[in-house]
């Protein structure tokens, strides 16, 4: 892959100022403590509904002691949930779904191209191809390492029927 496939020029993004960070992020999206999966945003660019951001995998992750001890690999399905979260904070912060929350709603053509290790930095890029406002997002994705493509694929996002669930919980035994 060449840089000039990459959703994001990686060599122009500043990594020293950033426009939001964790605390930013957490006011759009509800993932918490071990679960949240973005260090910070780069970039948007809100033309053609683009996101960057990235996640710094530290030495003190929740998966590292069990994920293949002695050779720690970051999760697929951690690096997916990083690509959500972007994605989640990218339609929250445009008002794109018109919703209170974001959620998963599938996934399609995933590819993993590379390991992601303890002190990597993964760069997570994000670019709407479809929006159906009320509906679902359609965004394909990238993720990077070491301006290597370590993971792609499309990711679809719904609204989350919050009250519905909230109520669901409430009826709980």
């Amino acid at each position: 892959m060449t840089k000039s496939d990459f959703i994001f020029d990686l060599d122009r993004l500043d990594f020293e100022n950033p426009i939001a960070d964790t605390e930013a992020i957490h006011r759009l999206i509800p993932q918490r403590f071990e679960m949240a999966q973005v260090t910070a945003i780069l970039a948007e660019d809100v033309d053609r509904l683009a996101c960057v951001g990235y996640k710094d995998v530290t030495e003190d992750e929740f998966w590292i002691r069990g994920h293949m001890p002695g050779m720690p690999i970051m999760p697929g399905v951690i690096q997916l949930e990083a690509v959500a979260q972007l994605a989640s904070y990218f339609a929250q912060r445009h008002d794109l779904l018109g919703t209170e929350m974001v959620g998963f709603g599938g996934l399609d053509e995933v590819r993993f191209r590379g390991i992601v290790n303890p002190g990597d930095c993964l760069i997570l890029m994000i670019e709407l191809i479809k929006l159906r406002r009320g509906r679902m997002i359609v965004a394909r994705f990238q993720g990077a390492v070491d301006n290597k493509l370590v993971i792609d694929g499309v990711l679809r996002g719904i609204p989350i029927p919050v009250e519905m669930v909230k109520q669901q919980l409430d009826r709980r035994p």
